[in-house]
């Protein structure tokens, strides 16, 4: 499996998880549950950060796909090896595909806070 059909797929199970949906566990890969099941066990640490470098900004005002890939991104970028750019990287690929208007104003949302986040790791 290529590593952005992981993400999407990881993404979509924190989105289901998100909006209060359910999921059938065997309907996905046993790494990409994996994945999820440790971001679920990170979110508070996660969402903790995404909060510290919001600017202007709350949490609960993110959409649940952006919030979604921003978590994971988050996640890679705390929990593994890595590197912090790829990751971002591919969070605004996702993120144009999947949650960005016309405008790229979410692209450029993600982008944003994103790198803070990189920056506050990186400190």
């Amino acid at each position: 499996m290529k590593r952005t059909e992981f993400r999407e797929l990881v993404i979509q199970l924190l989105y289901i998880e998100a909006v209060g949906g359910d999921f059938e566990v065997n309907e996905y890969p046993d790494e990409v549950f994996e994945q999820f099941q440790n971001i679920q066990n990170k979110k508070e640490e996660i969402d903790a950060l995404i909060k510290k470098n919001l600017v202007g900004y709350t949490i609960d005002r993110l959409n649940y796909v952006d919030l979604a890939i921003v978590r994971n991104s988050v996640f890679e970028m705390m929990f593994t090896d890595l590197p912090k750019e790829i990751s971002i990287n591919e969070a605004v690929n996702l993120t144009k595909q999947y949650s960005n208007l016309d405008d790229d104003s979410a692209k450029r949302f993600n982008n944003r806070l994103l790198d803070n986040i990189r920056k506050s790791l990186e400190q």
